[in-house]
């Protein structure tokens, strides 16, 4: 049943990307008739070949990721490190590249094309507000979608994604006149600049809902510990809402691959919420220790009073997030 899942899930995925590849088609006809669609598609289908052999190059430069090993000279980082290779091992994976990047905001993510070219990312706002049980349930996340290899949808669908985003901005410039040629005038460019978005968005969130309750599950029963990450997802969920992601809000389509939304949440944002309710995903993670005998933990999410406004200083050895203006959506 697991075998037949992960073949249904893959056929979802691939017809999500034809879907989100004929959008970056239209698209272009919309901007350009026929020549502009033909142009659109021959990039869609670069993009693929790109973000397919470069995928976790475009995301670990996008966030400034800095690999590190267990001779790194904070203890934090060496636990974290030799935690996440202990977890490969046990789940049958290759050693994953470990990196760390400067942000306060506590989050991680996992890129590469494959399980034997992957990397996993925690923050240093992570590292610096967890626990080292909490931080293994994280990683073990992470490590989750590795197996499951949802590394590479995720990211070749953030770059197509963000491509459409780009191309509805570009048609604001050039879509519009009386041009006979051009598909829709400027109903047509109108429509283009927000439904386009909004269908990317649309179709990421059907790609990552379901895989993130998956990760979810396959990561508890790495770690052992379903609590330890029902507990960490808490608390990132809580600072992370206050806590800026610069990065992110300006490349808001690589927000799906984080374990929790970094994004801001105003205006287009939420468009590329793909996220489920932490709620949601803390509750199938209390049924999930239930049903392997764990004792359910105090609650974690701290109090809104007590969430800071302003980033914490790291200990994690990397320099704090420098402060930079907010992205495009805010």
């Amino acid at each position: 049943m697991i075998a037949d899942g992960t073949t249904m899930n893959h056929l979802k995925t691939f017809i999500l990307l034809a879907a989100l590849t004929a959008l970056f088609g239209g698209v272009g006809y919309l901007i350009g008739g026929a020549t502009g669609m033909a142009v659109a598609l021959v990039f869609a289908g670069g993009m693929n070949l790109f973000s397919y052999w470069n995928a976790d190059k475009i995301v670990l430069k996008m966030y400034r990721a800095q690999p590190v090993d267990e001779q790194h000279p904070n203890a934090v980082v060496r636990n974290y490190v030799a935690d996440v290779r202990q977890m490969a091992r046990d789940a049958g994976l290759p050693q994953p590249q470990v990196a760390i990047i400067p942000s306060d905001q506590p989050n991680a993510f996992a890129t590469g094309r494959n399980p034997e070219r992957a990397a996993v990312c925690a923050t240093t706002g992570l590292l610096d507000m967890l626990t080292r049980e909490e931080v293994r349930g994280v990683m073990a996340h992470e490590l989750a979608h590795v197996k499951n290899r949802d590394t590479l949808i995720m990211t070749v669908t953030a770059t197509i994604a963000g491509a459409i985003a780009a191309l509805a901005n570009f048609a604001l410039f050039f879509g519009g006149g009386e041009d006979r040629e051009r598909p829709g005038g400027v109903i047509g460019t109108l429509a283009l600049m927000i439904l386009a978005p909004m269908a990317a968005g649309l179709v990421q969130m059907a790609i990552s809902r379901g895989r993130e309750y998956e990760a979810d599950r396959i990561g508890a029963e790495i770690a052992g510990d379903p609590q330890a990450l029902a507990s960490a997802l808490q608390k990132i969920d809580a600072y992370a809402k206050r806590i800026h992601n610069p990065t992110a809000e300006r490349n808001p389509a690589s927000g799906q691959m984080f374990i929790i939304n970094p994004l801001a949440g105003r205006g287009a944002d939420n468009l590329f919420s793909t996220h489920p309710a932490t709620v949601n995903r803390v509750r199938a993670l209390a049924e999930l220790g239930a049903m392997m005998g764990v004792r359910p933990r105090a609650a974690a999410t701290p109090p809104a009073s007590a969430v800071p406004v302003t980033p914490r200083r790291a200990t994690t050895g990397v320099p704090t997030t420098p402060i930079e203006p907010r992205g495009p959506w805010g």
